[in-house]
């Protein structure tokens, strides 16, 4: 495990330093055409580095807000901050700040700079759908990529490449607008320099977008090794993966921009085996399938069958879909139990605490969860 960390960060420093080598050569290209020198590169190198570091300063702010990601109280997600507490401490890092996404699609991600300005935000779905043991592997997992530096590393990844689309675009712009002035120049003259031209600043974009793309793929493989290494349990976050592959709910904000962040694709879900192999280079993730059979490995346990675990799930806190009578009745009950019972009974299925005759409520050992059916 340690050789595939050391291994994954090697390769995306590489790839960043390969990226930032395609914002110099665009940034040259543009400056060849307006035949501006060595002045002109360093200018657009400048320029594109303002670019970079401004989109670094706010990451934190712009996928919360594109997000629409909101603080988690300490109050309703009691639970949810002392999953996040507790794992900091484990990992070494400050506590970031909580947050949560109103939207019935499982997932969560993490933003931000640094460990001392990061932020973690998971879905009402998410905490619907999962147990605490799996829970706590995703958490992990989003808490691998703050401690890992992965958030860093993807904000100076996407915004690389969101420099380098920039200057393309301000290329053909200054080409369509500004082409008929400049036929009679140098580059016009030499049809072979300006298809040259044309070349790098059409593949440079693409090539940038492969590469934040794999950077994205290989810190996701890291953080599912790092989450192991922190929680010392790999079934928590097999079975949390192995929930979201059979899901195919998608998060309703979110967009290409800010789709690298989350845990598991929100754009594509049950679309991985139709991906055609030139598709898949485009990917900011692994398939499931591969690191639920990484996770298995370790565990020593036979193959994905391809059916979600039957485990129970969610935290016992009103999200929205408990309503009423009968989400104030369960959360009054969390506290103590199936039967009044302060004795922690065993997982299963009881009588519904909120007094719905004939209904059975899924006590998970520690507190009430989501789950009912009939008696």
């Amino acid at each position: 495990m340690y050789e595939l960390i050391a291994r994954n960060r090697r390769m995306s420093w590489l790839l960043l330093a390969v990226s930032f080598a395609f914002l110099v050569l665009v940034a040259g290209a543009v400056s060849v055409y307006l035949q501006t020198g060595v002045v002109g590169v360093v200018i657009g190198v400048v320029v594109a580095c303002a670019m970079t570091f401004s989109a670094y300063w706010s990451s934190d702010k712009v996928a919360l807000a594109a997000t629409r990601a909101q603080p988690a109280s300490i109050e309703q997600f009691g639970q949810l901050h002392n999953i996040v507490e507790g794992l900091s401490i484990a990992a070494g890092i400050p506590k970031p700040r909580v947050y949560v996404v109103d939207d019935p699609a499982p997932n969560a991600f993490a933003t931000g700079r640094d460990p001392d300005h990061a932020a973690i935000a998971v879905t009402t779905g998410l905490l619907r759908l999962m147990n605490r043991t799996e829970l706590e592997g995703v958490i992990a997992h989003e808490l691998s990529h703050v401690r890992n530096y992965d958030i860093r590393v993807s904000t100076i990844a996407v915004a690389t490449a969101g420099a380098i689309a920039i200057i393309a675009d301000i290329f053909w712009r200054m080409m369509w607008f500004g082409g008929a002035r400049r036929r009679g120049n140098d580059n016009g003259g030499n049809p072979i320099a300006l298809i040259g031209l044309i070349i790098v600043i059409v593949l440079a974009p693409v090539a940038a977008t492969l590469i934040k793309a794999a950077v994205s793929r290989r810190r996701e493989a890291l953080a599912d090794a790092t989450a192991v290494e922190l929680t010392r349990y790999p079934t928590g976050l097999r079975q949390a993966l192995e929930k979201l592959a059979t899901n195919t709910s998608v998060v309703q904000h979110t967009s290409h921009a800010t789709a690298h962040l989350w845990i598991e694709s929100p754009l594509e879900r049950g679309r991985e085996n139709q991906s055609s192999k030139l598709n898949s280079l485009f990917d900011t993730h692994p398939p499931l399938a591969e690191r639920i059979a990484a996770l298995r490995e370790l565990e020593g346990i036979d193959a994905w069958d391809g059916s979600a675990p039957d485990t129970p799930g969610g935290l016992g806190v009103d999200l929205g879909g408990v309503t009423g009578a009968q989400g104030a009745g369960a959360g009054a009950a969390a506290a103590r139990g199936p039967q009044g019972s302060p004795n922690q009974p065993p997982p299963g299925w009881y009588d519904d605490p909120a007094g719905q005759h004939g209904t059975l409520r899924f006590w998970d050992g520690s507190t009430w969860t989501d789950q009912v059916r009939p008696a």
